[in-house]
């Protein structure tokens, strides 16, 4: 096979591309290395169709290897990398969405692009030259696809936009921003940001597309060079025959199944339909046309959904374009939790709950890119009876992590830093009835559950999902506040979340092509009126955290000692503050600097504890007064513990204001004595003095 090699610069950095080199059985190979992070994309195709399912069957897999990092699994018993990390999960789905409205619409051939990262350097994120590098591996491949497209990441420091910014510029920065897209239009965006402006936001997605047309432009000319043929496959397309029957025999039944404000009468109506649908194919053309039948009702469908809404501004449960749906606002529903609340949107309700832990309950996170802890998380739970479903209970699917990882992000920059609240949060959104948006109203409900915990939070924080429909003559509407039939027959999915001052989560993905500057950023300002209403609406129930935690929540009590003393409390082997944990039932956590952070729901118990600590690590100063005990008596004096672990030296001439002349007539090994520190010299040596404290 020919190796090529071709490169670009992007962000003051080389992006080089090779193929031919690696993986020379798939449909389409490459490497992508930006710095020394290095990935190896690849793309295959099925042979044949897959037979009987009525979707796209495409699987985005990325894999990362530890040994890209020089590590090896910390586990003792498993050394093999195992399930997918949550980072792996979110990047294979930055990558699904940018690629997956690019393919023939009624194809049904298995399509795989796997992600393979070979090596970081822990300052180049592998997720932007992984989308670059599945655009690649299709666009030369044989499998049919509308693509390339490019991916840049966008970041603020120091008032000055960034291009592909590294791990310590993004975590500095205000804005942290993926925009994917092509030919002026973006068709993927994620960001995480710390109460951003829009503006600011517009600003960044403007620049990145401008290094998008630069990547893409560079992605046509390989592809030019050196892609294989497109493979013809049979798209499923319905015959005009069957096309024409199925449509004169929904013609006036089909927008009953959309047009109802009533979930339950609109899904009893949809299954009606179906299978009045399903009696009339069967007979008339035979069962295994009912694939193409459901094709031809999901078309006639999204036209008039689409044309309703763009000529008429008729959504299907009667709301105006910008209109959101009736609110309930609940907090401090649950009696034993540290934090509840009840958010629901139209028939979206989600229940929130916090639960506050000590420091030493935070997440060990062990990857190929970051090593670390965490100790703000937000999990989302979506059981099949949330849609009236039955189904097998597992655990948390891509989407599920996905959707908690957005509202994770959303949240996050609400929490005070450890140095103010040292607790380990968690949050779980449990979505007990789903129409649409249900990963926003997390976000109100997280937000409220923080609130009713009594975190410190400095506001309150809500999101809100933003639909499209549009024509092939540009003709467009922006909806607020999508839910079911919206979202599925809609061309946008953009989720917007913040605070009253600015966005700290955003994530789109589409449909179609790819949407505008313009679409994006009007979107984002009608997302805005929403996200104002629903605060408001949130601090009509709770406008600030609750002035005391549960009294089922534990306590931190928490102090610096020096750091030099810390393997005093700690003791040899862990003795010392095991044997204090025994004791008090405590959970104590000790960081580096020498914060001491001592949890538990007994106050007792957290004094006893901490006065402990104290004394073991307390500093004699001269001038102050102990109540000491005599340990040993020499010729010259005695030695007088003053707290333990420390003694000081009561020289003879020092017990009293009189001449003392031996000081076994006046003290003896137990005595309690009290003494003043008189010195401490440049050994450490502490001497007393107990002359004021007797009578001549």
């Amino acid at each position: 096979m020919e190796i090529n090699k071709f490169s670009i610069e992007v962000g003051g950095r080389s992006l080089i591309v090779e193929s031919g080199k690696l993986a020379g059985l798939a449909d389409g190979a490459v490497t992508v290395q930006y710095g020394d992070t290095v990935i190896l994309a690849t793309a295959v195709m099925s042979k044949n169709m897959r037979e009987g399912i009525d979707f796209f069957p495409l699987m985005v897999d990325y894999e990362e290897k530890l040994y890209a990092a020089g590590k090896i699994k910390g586990s003792r018993f498993i050394k093999r990398e195992t399930r997918p990390s949550d980072e792996a999960i979110l990047s294979g789905r930055l990558i699904d969405r940018t690629i997956r409205p690019l393919f023939p619409e009624g194809m049904r051939n298995d399509v795989q692009v796997i992600i393979t990262v070979l090596s970081v350097d822990g300052e180049n994120d592998p997720d932007i030259t992984a989308i670059i590098g599945a655009s690649l591996a299709l666009g030369i491949s044989n499998i049919p696809w509308s693509g390339p497209v490019a991916a840049v990441r966008m970041g603020k420091m120091d008032g000055k936009y960034i291009v592909n910014p590294k791990y310590d510029e993004r975590e500095k920065g205000g804005i942290d921003l993926v925009v994917s897209g092509a030919g002026g239009k973006i068709n993927m965006a994620e960001a995480r940001a710390f109460e951003a402006k829009e503006e600011e936001i517009f600003e960044a997605e403007l620049l990145a597309e401008k290094e998008i047309d630069k990547l893409v432009k560079f992605q046509e000319d390989i592809i030019k060079k050196i892609s294989k043929a497109k493979t013809e496959v049979v798209l499923i397309k319905p015959s005009a025959e069957l096309k024409s029957a199925v449509e004169k025999f929904l013609e006036d039944k089909v927008e009953k199944r959309i047009y109802n404000k009533n979930k339950e009468a609109r899904t009893q109506e949809r299954i009606s339909l179906e299978q009045q649908l399903k009696d009339f194919v069967k007979e008339k053309f035979g069962e295994e046309k009912m694939e193409e039948a459901n094709a031809v009702m999901e078309e006639m469908t999204n036209i008039i959904v689409h044309e309703n809404i763009i000529k008429r501004g008729k959504r299907p449960d009667g709301r105006a374009l910008n209109q959101v749906r009736e609110l309930t606002v609940e907090a401090g529903i649950l009696p034993r939790t540290h934090g509840s609340a009840i958010f629901q949107r139209g028939t979206t309700q989600a229940l929130s709950v916090v639960t506050l832990g000590a420091p030493g309950d935070e997440q060990t996170i062990e990857g190929i890119e970051i090593d670390g802890t965490k100790r703000f998380m937000h999990h989302y739970s979506f059981p099949p009876y949330s849609v009236g479903e039955v189904k097998p209970m597992r655990g948390p699917g891509r989407r599920e992590i996905g959707h908690g990882a957005l509202v994770e992000k959303a949240l996050e920059v609400l929490v005070p830093p450890k140095e103010t609240f040292p607790y380990t949060v968690r949050v779980v959104s449990e979505i007990l009835s789903s129409n649409g948006s249900s990963s926003m109203a997390s976000v109100c409900g997280g937000s409220l559950a923080l609130m009713d915990a009594g975190v410190p939070i400095k506001t309150q924080a809500a999101g809100i999902a933003m639909g499209l429909m549009s024509d092939k003559e540009g003709n467009y509407k922006i909806l607020t506040d999508i839910q079911g039939p919206e979202d599925h027959f809609g061309d946008m999915d953009l989720k917007v979340a913040g605070t009253k001052n600015g966005v700290s989560a955003l994530q789109m993905d589409v449909k179609i092509e790819g949407i505008t500057s313009k679409i994006f950023q009007e979107t984002i300002l009608q997302a805005k009126e929403a996200r104002l209403f629903i605060l408001g609406e949130m601090n009509k129930v709770l406008s600030a955290p609750r002035p005391e935690m549960s009294k089922y929540a534990p306590r931190i009590t928490s102090f610096n000692i020096n750091p030099d003393k810390i393997r005093d409390v700690i003791g040899p082997g862990g003795k010392v503050i095991n044997e204090i944990i025994e004791a008090t039932s405590v959970t104590i956590d000790i960081d580096d600097s020498g914060l001491v952070m001592i949890t538990s729901k007994d106050a007792e118990a957290a004094k006893k504890a901490t006065k402990w600590i104290m004394d073991l690590v307390r500093e004699a100063k001269p001038g102050e007064v102990y109540e000491g005990k005599v340990t040993r008596i020499i010729d010259f004096g005695a030695f007088v513990e003053i707290f333990p672990g420390t003694e000081g030296l009561l020289h003879i001439s020092e017990i009293a204001p009189y001449r003392v002349s031996s000081v076994s007539d006046v003290l003896k090994v137990g005595d309690a004595v009290k003494v003043r520190v008189k010195a401490i010299d440049h050994l450490g040596r502490v001497n007393l003095t107990a002359k004021e404290f007797r009578r001549k």
